[in-house]
């Protein structure tokens, strides 16, 4: 994140901040400190100024040792700053001209680390970055960094004042039908319902009463939906597709409708079948058995299940599928446990609720071992389609899986006839000084990788969504930045 060598390039960003620092320790590292811990990470820079261009000058230190052993003593200061994420290497100084700069690497906190907060109250000194800055958390996102905290996650919790009568006898039977059906001549085959639910972590017996009770997984997986608001008065599971443009909507499944149980387990298997209705099935037999599962297939239901357990519940705007001609987009409430680059890398399972994919395992669905996203990943590489995004939002936390069926040719050949075309139409007008600057102004804010929206190149630029979108256009059709997604979940970066 930071390289001497491109000092005179960099800029602000949601990975970047720089401070005078020239009368001392400025009280704003703190919040930044937190923020970045709280996010991606990223880097502090003492000894700096932002000029009104967005450029950096260098202002120099005036008694580095001194700033050094502040910014030490106050880091290990639980009364200024709730945890220390740095060692030693994490903080470097640096020559550039005659000035000194510092430069402090703060780390992305690990779940079980955040919130990391500023004072000794978390709810008003727990910040996080955005292109703005700085910002407070609101109560509900911290409450979700204590809710990651802990090894037992959230559908874990026993629900003590609901019976068993809270879940749904139909949707139980559907769930043991799929599970003896993937699991033949299984030993719990012929134990009892309440005896076998709590086997599979859908109900627990308290000590205080001596009575089985549902864990919030079993609600979540059998219940009906109106009980399952009494826990999760934010739930909500929709499902939307867009196939006909002429239409709002070619079909929808909402959770909250009436005419269905609104669970977990009966939203997935209606919701995978129309996800799955128009991928192509290669014929292949084995034995006189036609196997109509194809790599595709198992790509998706891995996606809705990792969409499904990796749901904060507690969070609002719910769980999102849509589904039109050319993609399917999944969208969950809930950061990414891990970490983007740790989900995509693969390797580490960390689901937010363990309990719902126990049990979604124990009937064929799902992986534990990590490799579920890089799984996914390969699939649509191999089927020659555009590679699949991970967009993670904040504020409220959302993560979103974009899915396309475009040919990753066609979509290149695509743009470079765009490009073509457009480059054609700005030949023929020429291109004013001032749309000059803010497409170099545009580019150097730009870090390498990073997928940028409308609206943050018109907040750099400080003009309209319209004129930042021709800005980004003309950049696409000089081959200087590169394009992804559908018109309203546009992204741009460098590349």
């Amino acid at each position: 994140m930071f390289d001497l060598a491109q000092f005179n390039d960099y800029r602000e960003d949601n990975r970047r901040e720089v401070k005078k620092a020239k009368g001392g320790l400025p009280d704003s590292i703190w919040s930044t400190y937190s923020a970045f811990a709280n996010c991606y990470g990223g880097v502090i820079i003492l000894g700096v100024k932002e000029n009104e261009d967005g450029s950096w000058r260098t202002t120099g230190l005036q008694d580095e040792n001194r700033l050094r052993r502040d910014f030490w003593n106050n880091v290990n200061n639980r009364q200024k700053v709730s945890a220390n994420l740095l060692s030693d290497r994490d903080v470097q100084t640096y020559h550039v001209g005659a000035d000194t700069i510092m430069v402090i690497n703060v780390p992305s906190a690990k779940r079980e680390q955040r919130p990391v907060y500023v004072g000794e109250d978390m709810f008003k000194g727990t910040y996080r970055r955005n292109w703005e800055g700085d910002y407070h958390c609101t109560p509900s996102e911290v409450k979700a960094m204590l809710r990651d905290q802990t090894e037992d996650t959230m559908d874990m919790k026993v629900l003590e004042e609901m019976s068993m009568d809270a879940l749904n006898k139909e949707t139980v039977h559907a769930y043991r039908n799929r599970h003896m059906a993937y699991r033949r001549e299984h030993v719990w085959e012929q134990l009892e319902d309440e005896v076998y639910l709590e086997r599979i972590g859908a109900a627990r017996m308290l000590r205080v009463d001596g009575r089985l009770h549902p864990t919030a997984a079993g609600l979540l997986m059998f219940g009906d939906e109106y009980k399952i608001l009494y826990e999760y008065p934010e739930y909500f599971l929709d499902y939307r597709e867009l196939l006909d443009p002429a239409i709002r909507w070619t079909d929808r499944l909402q959770s909250s409708s009436g005419d269905w149980t609104g669970n977990l387990f009966d939203f997935f298997f209606r919701v995978y079948g129309k996800l799955v209705k128009d991928v192509k099935i290669p014929f292949r037999l084995e034995g006189a058995v036609r196997i109509d599962d194809t790599p595709v297939h198992k790509a998706i239901r891995e996606a809705l299940a990792n969409c499904l357990v990796n749901t904060d519940f507690y969070l609002p705007r719910g769980v999102v599928i849509k589904k039109d001609a050319e993609s399917i987009i999944m969208e969950n409430p809930g950061s990414i446990r891990t970490g983007k680059s740790q989900m995509l890398k693969g390797g580490i399972s960390d689901p937010r609720n363990k309990a719902l994919m126990k049990m979604l395992n124990m009937i064929g669905i799902g992986e534990r071992a990590g490799s579920g996203v890089p799984n996914i990943y390969s699939v649509w590489e191999n089927q020659g389609w555009i590679a699949p995004e991970v967009i993670e939002e904040y504020a409220p936390d959302r993560t979103i899986l974009k899915l396309s069926f475009v040919n990753a040719n066609v979509k290149r050949v695509t743009e470079k006839s765009d490009r073509k075309k457009v480059t054609e139409k700005s030949d023929r007008k020429k291109v004013t000084e001032k749309t000059e600057k803010q497409m170099e102004y545009i580019l150097a804010r730009m870090q390498l990788g990073v997928e940028y929206r409308v609206e943050e190149a018109a907040q750099w630029l400080n003009v309209g969504r319209t004129r930042a979108r021709t800005l980004l256009k003309m950049l696409v059709a000089d081959g200087k930045i590169s394009e992804t997604g559908a018109t309203k979940m546009k992204r741009y970066w460098r590349r």
